[in-house]
């Protein structure tokens, strides 16, 4: 896997507080607060946003201003903002948003690893999801680019262990249909480093053509240790959630009922430490976490929020002009 990466970082981050955050929530925000969040979210350096998704609204009522959010919201010239999508009619709803001037510039599709969250989550079996994935590939008509998630990558709370191959071939399928980038989640935060780099290195080297994308969730603490295994394979991009929310519809509840994504404001904060450059603006960081927990009107689950950041961290344009022989 070769990242195409702006020249300012190392690692591409998508900031899915909009939509993998806001539906774990019952609070419903305004549209006009989740526009503000959105832009806020691409001004402070993010090439990735999860704006909305086409869901039916019935279901997720958090989405039902889909359209009038992307409607609405500021645009940041090379910002990719995505939109979920879990059938054709999805899809072609955001086509008809961006006939109209507006909509998303990505769009997810998603498949699960297992038949029983398959029919929980998408209420249809993973053939079903697959024959609907190509239509909604054929309706998409290359206007977007193109995520496939595959859900459940590391084990199922329904199903107990997940065969790796089965994973390799639902990513390989994604391929066979144009789909470049491919995102593993660990849905219920099951993973561990070893098993993160063994199914990564696994993807890059059987599909070198495929970029992988690491969604993980830390319901067991683990996701932070998990996305370094994964950078250390190779992995270049990255999901993650202000505040840690967000997991999985307030209405569709596993793995406990609690499978916060990983933390934004620790995962940049641990990268940059590292000297991995994130591109995101350190001095707005911890401001823009706090508009997150002031929208939802409590404390999330950022540790740097609270304690500051990592004092190791430093830019690495103040490392370079150091004198020689500085102590470090």
């Amino acid at each position: 896997m070769k990242a195409f990466l702006p020249a300012d970082r190392d690692v591409v981050l998508c900031e899915c507080f909009a939509r993998d955050g806001l539906q774990h929530e019952t609070v419903i925000l305004p549209t006009a607060d989740k526009a503000a969040l959105i832009g806020r979210f691409a001004g402070i350096g993010f090439t990735r946003v999860e704006a909305t998704s086409y869901s039916n609204p019935t279901v997720i009522p958090q989405f039902s201003d889909a359209s009038e959010v992307l409607r609405i919201l500021p645009r940041k010239e090379g910002v990719y903002y995505k939109a979920t999508c879990a059938n054709v009619r999805a899809v072609e709803r955001a086509v008809a948003d961006q006939a109209q001037g507006f909509g998303a510039n990505e769009i997810s599709l998603l498949v699960s690893a297992t038949d029983s969250h398959s029919m929980k989550n998408l209420a249809r079996s993973r053939e079903d999801q697959w024959a609907n994935i190509a239509n909604m590939v054929a309706a998409a008509g290359g206007r977007f680019r193109l995520i496939g998630t595959i859900s459940m990558a590391f084990d199922c709370p329904f199903e107990g262990h997940v065969d790796p191959n089965v994973v390799m071939r639902d990513a390989a399928r994604f391929a066979a249909l144009g789909v470049r980038h491919v995102t593993l989640g660990d849905t219920t935060g099951v993973a561990t480093p070893l098993t993160t780099r063994a199914l990564f290195k696994r993807m890059q080297s059987e599909l070198p053509e495929v970029e992988a994308i690491a969604h993980f969730h830390d319901t067991r603490g683990t996701g932070l240790v998990n996305y370094v295994a994964a950078f250390e394979v190779g992995v270049r991009y990255f999901d993650c959630a202000f505040g840690g929310v967000g997991g999985h519809p307030v209405k569709v509840k596993y793995g406990g009922g609690y499978t916060g994504n990983v933390t934004t404001e620790d995962l940049v904060d641990l990268f940059e430490a590292m000297g991995v450059r994130t591109g995101i603006d350190m001095g707005a960081l911890l401001d823009v976490a706090q508009q997150c927990e002031a929208a939802l009107g409590r404390e999330l689950q950022g540790r740097v929020t609270r304690s500051g950041l990592n004092p190791l961290y430093r830019p690495k344009a103040a490392i370079a002009v150091q004198p020689q022989g500085a102590m470090a």
